[in-house]
């Protein structure tokens, strides 16, 4: 466990220990997906670029005569087949990328709100429920989940 999630001793029970726990994995999974999301957009869109620079200064521009001319050299050098699956390939990665990522925000973002709507069950005792603001400063200082409202 999170240290300081096993430092709430008397404020939280197990079961409200492991709660967290999740949701401090979810985040960080969420946070991990979002990571590489970006990685991968921003590669995508650079050697997107650079091969459409590609192929303009070396394929468009000298043989911008005829198109039959730009197709059959597009054609005959066939790494530029292999090049374009490539872009292709980054550009559909990306998206399942993206897919995985939003996947793990709703996860994220539902036991973050199972949490707050559970809040009276989770902290019962009078002195427990004094002290859950505790709880939830520390949630957002060391982890950055806000706890306090439902919104994002």
């Amino acid at each position: 466990m999170e240290s300081p999630i096993l430092m709430l001793d008397g404020r939280t029970d197990q079961a409200t220990k492991k709660m967290l726990l999740k949701v401090v994995e979810r985040k960080q999974k969420y946070d991990q997906l979002t990571n590489r999301h970006l990685l991968l957009m921003w590669s995508t869109i650079f050697i997107t670029f650079c091969y459409f620079l590609y192929l303009y200064y070396f394929l468009f521009v000298p043989y911008s005569y005829s198109f039959a001319a730009v197709f059959s050299v597009f054609v005959g050098k066939s790494w530029n087949v292999f090049l374009l699956m490539l872009v292709i390939g980054l550009y559909g990665w990306m998206n399942i990328l993206r897919e995985k990522r939003d996947k793990a925000e709703k996860e994220f973002h539902a036991l973050r709100c199972e949490i707050i709507d559970k809040s009276k069950d989770l902290w019962k005792k009078e002195d427990q429920w004094q002290n859950r603001h505790l709880v939830f400063d520390m949630m957002k200082k060391n982890f950055d989940i806000n706890l306090f409202h439902e919104n994002k």
